[in-house]
């Protein structure tokens, strides 16, 4: 017999198996080179094709599946792209050194289940993901924060966003200043001025996304980790977790009447930062007194303290005007005044502002610089159009009217519905009021009997930390109307009346 040549070992040693390429041209949003391009870098992955390998030629594939040279030719274009192949006039087409080696990466049934499903976080990624994952569960259970778009002049943004992209030319592409777009910072400014009585110029001005991003920043460039920081009890969840993913020790300061209690405040002599709602006191709902202020800016001016002031829905204030925003009375420079668009005209704008003191500035951006960057250019010089074209004013007139006779409806007949069974917290501000419970109600179950029903309900319990908790409703009507309310409680009814007779 004759003996083989070294030629023939040589063309054995690489022959490939049959190539078995399936041609799904049902497999959905996936054009068929993509499809025959994965598989043919399965088959190399998974082994079954190794160095050497030769796969048929372009034609050949193309008849025996039945598809376009075209698809082939562009499925091989890839892989010899990706390195897995090289192709030679006379050679034909073959698996390269570095696409047999890459075979033990190939991804298996088996590898699957043996995948990490955990991963060793630092002290602070531990912190920050246990608290993130506590504010997604949230975001399921409840949307407090949401407005009725169906009333926004979506018309009027579309025109305006239009012309800024027509017209903008790269100015909107490029990145922007961290500070702000100066249009909008000045825009900014004349508002807070007008309609909060705050004292200061678009030079203090700095534009983030978010009320969470600037809680965020600030809590990053006050606290070093281990100081301690204060926040009303009960209070804004999110707020604690921007805190405490800052690595502050977070002490909760009792409310009454009057919002915060200074006097315990005060005797909290390690607290060097206090986040407050002075305005509208989150969740409860009552305005801090002006003794308070003054003594709240006192604690901070006399111990090189700072306070941030969340003043997050003090325009759809009804009885009266909106009150002086805390800042305007500091002579100090100690208060960091937070606002936000997202909650007054729509949540996916993604764009807030802090009112900062001049020694803050540049901080602030610095720490903005390092973070995401800057907001979309774009975005902000629509917003800087639609406040200087008073789009904004005539909007909030309409805004706040509507909101108004939702809660007017609301309370009308929760009085009317609940009767005795409750009792109604302030809500002459806002888009959100609690319903205090006379009984021992599970309020848990109360607000999921609450789902469809139209209005956003959650327990007043999740916004304390201590154990001291009040039974109660937190019921946000931002997103509902005067027809769905009276529907909404006159269906829940049931459920509280029933919980005031078994007690």
């Amino acid at each position: 017999m004759a003996t083989p040549s070294r030629k023939d070992k040589r063309s054995r040693a690489t022959a490939a198996p049959a190539v078995r390429v399936v041609h799904r041209p049902d497999s959905p949003g996936s054009p068929l080179h993509v499809q025959v391009h994965r598989q043919l870098r399965e088959l190399i992955l998974g082994g079954a094709l190794r160095t050497g390998a030769r796969l048929p030629s372009a034609r050949a594939l193309a008849r025996d599946l039945g598809l376009s040279r075209n698809t082939i030719e562009a499925a091989m274009s890839q892989l010899r792209a990706e390195g897995f192949i090289t192709r030679r006039v006379g050679s034909g087409t073959v698996v390269t050194a570095a696409g047999g080696d890459a075979a033990p990466f190939a991804r298996t049934a088996a590898d699957t289940r043996t995948v990490p499903t955990t991963a060793r976080l630092s002290r602070r990624g531990t912190l920050t993901a246990r608290l993130g994952i506590a504010e997604l569960e949230e975001d399921r259970l409840s949307s407090a924060g949401a407005t009725d778009v169906r009333g926004f002049p979506s018309e009027t943004w579309r025109r305006m966003l239009s012309r800024r992209a027509r017209d903008g030319g790269a100015s909107v592409l490029r990145s922007a200043n961290p500070f702000g777009l100066e249009a909008l910072r000045e825009a900014v400014a004349d508002h807070v001025q007008l309609a909060r009585g705050a004292r200061c110029d678009a030079s203090q001005v700095v534009i983030v996304n978010s009320t969470q991003q600037a809680l965020d920043l600030a809590a990053r460039i006050l606290l070093d980790p281990g100081e301690h920081a204060a926040m009303e009890e009960p209070g804004y969840p999110s707020a604690r977790a921007a805190l405490a993913a800052a690595g502050a020790v977070v002490q909760h300061i009792p409310v009454d009447e009057e919002g915060l209690q200074v006097a315990a405040l005060a005797r909290r002599s390690r607290v060097r930062l206090a986040y407050v709602t002075p305005s509208h006191q989150y969740p409860l709902g009552m305005t801090l007194s002006l003794p308070r202020r003054l003594a709240l800016l006192q604690w901070a001016a006399e111990g090189d303290r700072w306070i941030i002031e969340d003043d997050y829905d003090s325009e759809f204030r009804y009885a009266r005007h909106p009150l002086a925003a805390l800042q305007g009375l500091d002579r100090h420079g100690r208060v960091l005044y937070v606002g936000t668009w997202n909650k007054v005209l729509f949540t996916g704008l993604r764009l807030a502002y802090l009112i900062l003191p001049p020694a803050l500035v540049e901080p602030m951006a610095a720490a903005r610089r390092v973070t995401d960057g800057f907001s979309s250019p774009l975005l902000q010089s629509v917003l800087a159009d639609f406040l200087a074209g008073g789009h904004f004013a005539a909007y909030l007139r309409q805004a706040r009217a509507h909101y108004e006779s939702c809660r007017d409806t609301l309370v009308a007949e929760i009085g009317a519905r609940w009767g005795d069974a409750v009792t109604i917290g302030p809500c002459d501000t806002g888009l959100h009021l609690v319903v205090h419970l006379r009984t021992a109600a599970d309020e848990a179950r109360l607000a999921r009997g609450a789902k469809g029903h139209g209005l956003v309900i959650s327990p007043l319990s999740r916004h304390y930390a201590g154990e001291h908790k009040a039974r109660g409703l937190l019921v946000s009507y931002g997103g509902a109307n005067p027809a769905s309310i009276r529907r909404a409680v006159v269906e829940l009814a049931p459920h509280v009346t029933r919980s005031r007779a078994r007690a």
